[in-house]
């Protein structure tokens, strides 16, 4: 029997996470308060100001209490993965988790990339449920809306699309009447893991340029390519995740081909088992 370890990205957030978390780590928790300049707890637990659903505060908040619950999770349970991985801004908490970085500069990284994110406006992602990848984006290019791209490749029936708003929503019709179920807005501000975030990928290139990145000592698979990470090529990688598709069904099967039997999410929510559960079907 061989286990994965998967932790969520943005999204899987909600009004009290990690509210039975920040006692039992109350270092890390200080780390991170002194690190952000507010405390997490009061924006998890309490958000007070609305700020949790926000790309700048969102990301950090996820990744400390996505890290939270692996460090309890590892602690109770002792048990060491034979892989693990992270969807869009989860995968900081994979390489957390395989020994490419420590906290403090995950959290770092997570602030700098949710900064950056919230600069770019205007955009719009949607989720397509129901319909074939390959499908979709044949419809895409036979649109007049050539300027959606496919951000996440999440299970073999839902995948998102992202693009200028206008462009999101026009190209809805031609969806559904392909046979999509459901084409649901997200409530995103920018149009996340598309070409329109290139100069996002760009500033934060240049920020963790000096970040010195382990070798993993478990196999990070990469949103990106969908293999595994290398120390070699860790910038390059979290670079061009925030630019090109979050390539989950892939990771997943990679993982499966591997010998993967169990998969245990770690983090709020269950939105990566449904996931996986649909690609194992």
């Amino acid at each position: 029997m061989s286990t994965a370890f998967v932790f969520p990205g943005q999204g899987s957030q909600r009004s009290g996470m990690g509210r039975d978390l920040f006692d039992q780590f109350t270092e890390l928790t200080a780390t991170a308060d002194a690190l952000l300049g507010y405390s997490v707890r009061r924006l998890c637990v309490d958000d007070p100001d609305g700020n949790l659903g926000r790309t700048e505060f969102t990301q950090p908040a996820l990744f400390i209490v996505n890290a939270l619950s692996y460090f309890r999770f590892t602690r109770e349970s002792g048990e060491p993965p034979a892989f693990v991985a992270g969807h869009s801004l989860g995968e900081y908490n994979a390489l957390l988790a395989g020994g490419v970085f420590d906290f403090e500069t995950g959290l770092k990284l997570v602030k700098k990339r949710g900064e950056i994110m919230s600069r770019i406006e205007n955009g719009g992602m949607a989720a397509v449920i129901g319909l074939d990848p390959d499908r979709i984006e044949s419809i895409i290019r036979d649109s007049t809306f050539t300027g959606v791209d496919v951000a996440n490749y999440n299970s073999p029936t839902q995948t998102v699309i992202s693009g200028p708003q206008d462009d999101v929503v026009g190209i809805t019709p031609a969806l559904e009447s392909a046979g999509a179920r459901l084409v649901i807005q997200l409530k995103v501000s920018g149009a996340f893991h598309s070409r329109y975030m290139s100069d996002a990928a760009s500033d934060f290139r240049a920020f963790a340029a000096s970040v010195t990145f382990k070798p993993p000592a478990t196999d990070v698979i990469a949103n990106v390519t969908a293999s595994p990470y290398t120390a070699e090529t860790a910038l390059d990688t979290l670079a061009r995740q925030i630019n090109h598709p979050v390539r989950w069904t892939d990771s997943v099967q990679y993982m499966l081909d591997n010998g993967v039997t169990d998969f245990h999410e770690i983090g709020p929510g269950n939105v990566l088992t449904g996931l996986i559960r649909q690609i194992k079907r």
